[in-house]
This record gives structure tokens, C-alpha cells and sequence, in this order.
């Protein structure tokens, strides 16, 4: 009976980790967080290229006041995954002051950490961007420090087929077990 039961958990937080990816939930919000992903040299990735065009459409939508980038450097990097990412931001328009840099997480949790920690207490709404699979845990554990959080996953993730299917499984992973002992 556990056994059933710890499936049927598990079968809900996958079926949840895929429905959320499919599920836009834009709306006005105080900031847009984007989570950082591998930049090369100063270059973002494919990955982060992404989710970067998908916040400068909600950018120029008028989502938000405020982008948040996040992420920082692998060991040898010569820069971080926000401080690429801004810069990216800036060439396509997104001014620098509406811009904030949350340059030393690692984890998902650290970063949207870092990030309610950078912001003042008139930041309460954030509409996370990142890919499909990771929206819900992005999500919770957005709303785990502090925010009050909705997720926008990229239409365009480079994440896909089997590849995709994997990070789903351990998303849903993930989900069932931070529900129960937290994200951090």
C-alpha cells in the first residue's frame, strides 16, 4: 500500500511538472526572474539564449518593471551566467537600470534566494522564466523564499525528446520531495 502510494504521489508531481511546462501563466507582475543557465565565455548558450528572447517579448509586452538575471561562474569562467545574460538583455533593448544581477548562485534555490534578498519588499510578484520541465520546481521554490511566484516557460526550449523527457522524471523527483522537506 505504500509502495501504490508512493507511485501515485510520484504519477501526480510528473503529471503536474509536465502541465505546468505547457501552462503560461504571464501576467503584470514586479519582476521578471530569468534562471541562469551555461554561458560560453560571454556567450549564453543555446539554453540561455531562450529564455532570454522569452523575456524580452514579455519585456516589451510590458510585464514588468524590472528583469532579474541570475546565476554565477563555473570554476575557470571568465563570467557569469548573469552578467552574460544582462548583457544580452542590454542588446536587445532592455535598459540598464531595469536590470538586476544575481551573480553568485549555483542551484535554483540559491539563486532565486540571492534575488529576494537583492530586491526590496516592493517586489512580491515575479513571473519566473525558464525551461518547461523546470517551471514548477522554479515555481515553488520562488514562492518557498518569499515571492509570490508564477511561471512563463520558453516556447522555444532547446530541450527536447528524450532529453526533455528525462529532466521531467527527475523534476517530478524533485517536486515530491521538496514538497515534503523544502527546495532549498
Amino acid at each position: 500500500v505504500v509502495l501504490m502510494l508512493a507511485m501515485a504521489y510520484y504519477a501526480v508531481s510528473l503529471w503536474q511538472v509536465w502541465s505546468t511546462g505547457r501552462a503560461d501563466q504571464v501576467r503584470e507582475v514586479d519582476a521578471i526572474v530569468v534562471l541562469g543557465a551555461a554561458q560560453y565565455d560571454g556567450r549564453p548558450s543555446p539554453q540561455l539564449a531562450a529564455r532570454l528572447d522569452h523575456a524580452v517579448d514579455l519585456w516589451d509586452d510590458g510585464v514588468a518593471p524590472l528583469v532579474v538575471v541570475t546565476g554565477g561562474k563555473q570554476p575557470g569562467d571568465r563570467f557569469t551566467e548573469a552578467s552574460t545574460s544582462a548583457q544580452y538583455l542590454i542588446d536587445r533593448g532592455v535598459p540598464v537600470p531595469m536590470i538586476v544581477l544575481e551573480d553568485a548562485g549555483s542551484t535554483t534555490y540559491e539563486s532565486l534566494d540571492r534575488a529576494r534578498a537583492l530586491l526590496d519588499d516592493s517586489v512580491d510578484t515575479v513571473l519566473v522564466v525558464t525551461d518547461p520541465y523546470h517551471a514548477l520546481r522554479s515555481r515553488l521554490t520562488a514562492d518557498e523564499v518569499g515571492f509570490t511566484a508564477f511561471s512563463s516557460p520558453t516556447p522555444d526550449s532547446v530541450v527536447g525528446g528524450r532529453n526533455e523527457l528525462r529532466r521531467e522524471l527527475a523534476e517530478a523527483a524533485g517536486v515530491a520531495v521538496g514538497r515534503i522537506i523544502g527546495f532549498e
